[in-house]
């Protein structure tokens, strides 16, 4: 089969994608358009040819060839459904296929611009020293590993030495108070404790040995505790556990001898947790085979990352960009960790790492790229960005606007990924693709594989219309299980048990989102569809409000609730931080309701604009839109976890504006 070249305005170039199409499909297709319809359509066939286009099959340890549709799927049920059933791999097999690469494979910075390499060869070695630390504990398959750490590459090798003998990885940043992290790592029973002295963040030296000491304390089951040192944090002597190791002792075990473990498809890889806003977090189970096809093709494929690339994201390991960032290595580039504050000492760091690193794809935040434009940022021009040829957003939609300042103050022409997804899937649902051309406030695809759909509440599929975001088949990636959920009751409530005007004995996986599916393919998300601003009959999604409103100079960020009264009543305040310098008038706040007026609809214009002191986010920075629009309704029944919120003190505040709101 051929794949024709296309010319730069929305047809297919001969990138990752298109060689995949041509050297594995088997099929002719016209446009970007038509492989996802295969993709989607025959999921077992799609399947395969990753399967074999990155030849997953070389890692696949007492397997049988996989040449069939069933080998590759064996229930097409959701939830349940069965991917590769007699397959056995290891992840890490999948990374350390390119250790004999040379050049760096890990490269970890902090705030201070302190610098540490680490090659493909070292990786291997101190993966399989790591690996040998665990199996002299005792630690083998489905035992638990828990990490307190920063983004440093000792969490890169810590997570890769435990999947290496089958134990179960979950990671925890350090910006979480010891009950903090101890509400979602105890739920794991770990018998190893990984964490950091301390770490330098907005200027300042971090010293985590007491919580680290007092986290240990909270995890009951555990028999050892390895911790990462640094000049500029001290030790602490008692970390609580029975035994203390040096993750520099731990490394330097002899793991010559040891071979990765192999494990079915879909064994647990790793937990990852829920924000716990409104409850206990829920550990979301992934298998090792799901990630591992699942990030090949989301990198790989999509992202166009080979061993020529430099990838850095800035996340952490509460995020689950940051087990994404990680999959670099399975492409066998080089990734980039940054334990430091994005915005410290002002706009321009990250922007400095990127020239610095010669990274070529860059993940980043829209409240990074936001921070960027209003300190008057023009990044082409203050760094040599040559190298670059990929920016990635997520964490929120990306605003139009946005896309225009990239293209005009980075890089012309630069493709820009905005993407979708979550922790529920490790991975995104849709986003920027190598060569399909960037439409400003638009998603590009919907990624191979993923059947999404927008959908009208009688299950009809929607085309240049508002509706729910579904999944209606099965992803590699989707949970194996919830933690702690034997009968799956959890894990079907939270994504197939839902109200539909017309009943279906087929689920589909329902995201929570508002999502618009154009003609040419591509998305507009228009924010939580359990958050929808509903004026008049008017459904609206935040975000379009949060385009509109965060593109003004002065505005720093804003949060927009609708919220029910009595008897029909309905009040829709938006809440505003403000830009240093910048004052609340009566003319800011006629732009603001200009613009919405003209840009977005007289209905939603919001009934006050309210200075706030901040706006509270999850801790990977989602806007706690749903749980703060119950108090400001007055609902008893929300409960906020305090351990789940950047800043709780923020949650008395917008009460008080709750109570101070007469209806």
């Amino acid at each position: 089969m051929t794949v024709t070249d296309r010319d730069p305005h929305g047809q297919m170039q001969i990138q990752s994608f298109a060689r995949f199409a041509a050297d594995r499909s088997g099929r002719a297709f016209a446009d970007y358009q038509e492989l996802w319809q295969w993709s989607v359509d025959e999921p077992a066939a799609f399947w395969r040819a990753v399967w074999d286009f990155f030849d997953v099959g070389a890692i696949a340890v007492e397997s049988p060839p996989v040449t069939s549709d069933t080998d590759v799927l064996g229930s097409t049920e959701m939830p349940g459904a069965q991917w590769f059933p007699q397959v056995s791999l290891n992840y890490v097999s999948a990374v350390l296929r390119h250790r004999d690469r040379t050049g760096a494979a890990v490269v970890g910075l902090d705030e201070d611009g302190r610098r540490t390499e680490m090659s493909w060869t070292e990786l291997a070695e101190a993966v399989t020293g790591f690996a040998r630390t665990l199996t002299d504990l005792g630690v083998g398959r489905s035992d638990v590993v828990a990490a307190y750490l920063p983004d440093i590459p000792e969490a890169v090798v810590a997570f890769l030495g435990t999947a290496y003998v089958g134990a179960i990885w979950s990671g925890c940043g350090q910006d979480y108070a010891p009950e903090g992290a101890a509400g979602r790592l105890a739920q794991l029973r770990p018998k190893v404790l990984i964490s950091a002295a301390g770490y330098r963040y907005n200027g300042k030296d971090v010293d985590k040995s007491a919580d680290s000491a007092a986290l240990a304390e909270l995890l009951l089951d555990l028999d050892a505790h390895i911790v990462v040192s640094d000049v500029s944090a001290p030790d602490a002597d008692d970390v609580g556990a029975r035994r203390r190791i040096t993750f520099a002792d731990a490394v330097a075990a002899d793991g010559s001898a040891l071979e990765p473990v192999a494990v079915p498809f879909d064994h647990p890889l790793w937990v990852l947790f829920s924000s716990g806003t409104t409850g206990k977090p829920k550990g979301i189970v992934h298998g090792h085979g799901g990630v591992v096809l699942e990030h090949l093709k989301a990198a790989g494929l999509h992202g166009d990352l080979g061993a020529d690339d430099v990838f850095f994201w800035q996340t952490a390991l509460s995020w689950m960009m940051w087990n994404y960032q990680v999959a670099g290595l399975l492409c066998g580039s080089r990734i980039v960790c940054y334990s430091g504050a994005p915005l410290y000492p002002d706009a321009d760091r990250l922007w400095q790492i990127v020239e610095s690193e010669a990274v070529t794809y860059f993940g980043t935040s829209p409240g990074q790229l936001q921070a960027s434009r209003k300190a008057g940022l023009v990044p082409g021009k203050e760094h040599d960005l040559t190298p670059l040829r990929t920016l990635g957003s997520t964490g929120s939609t990306l605003a139009a606007d946005l896309f225009t300042w990239v293209d005009e103050n980075v890089k012309a022409g630069l493709p820009i990924s905005s993407i979708s997804g979550g922790t529920d899937v490790v991975t995104a649902f849709a986003g920027g693709s190598a060569g399909v051309p960037v439409v400003a406030g638009e998603l590009s695809v919907r990624y191979l594989g993923v059947a999404l759909e927008s959908w009208a509440p009688d299950r009809t599929p929607l085309v240049d219309e508002v509706g729910e975001m579904v999944i209606t088949r099965p992803m590699p990636s989707m949970p194996v299980s919830f933690w702690d959920d034997p009968d799956g009751a959890r894990y079907r409530r939270a994504y197939f048990e839902h109200e539909w005007d017309v009943p279906s004995d087929a689920p589909v996986w329902r995201h929570g989102d508002w999502v618009t599916v154009t003609d040419r393919g591509s998305l507009v998300i228009h924010g939580r569809s359990d958050a929808t601003l509903n004026r008049h009959g008017i459904r609206m999604g935040s975000a379009d409000i949060y385009e509109v409103v965060e593109g003004i100079d002065e505005i720093a960020e804003a949060f927009v609730l609708g919220v029910d009264g009595p008897d029909g009543a309905y009040w829709m305040p938006l809440f505003v931080t403000l830009v240093a310098g910048a004052v609340l008038d009566d003319d800011l706040r006629g732009r603001i309701a200009g613009e919405v007026r003209a840009r977005l609809s007289p209905r939603h214009v919001p009934d006050e604009v309210i200075v706030a002191p901040g706006i509270p986010h999850t801790r990977t920075g989602k806007k706690l839109e749903v749980p703060v629009t119950g108090i400001l309704a007055g609902r008893s029944e929300v409960n906020i976890d305090p351990k789940s919120v950047d800043d709780y003190g923020l949650i008395d505040w917008y009460a008080e504006q709750g109570r101070a709101h007469r209806w």
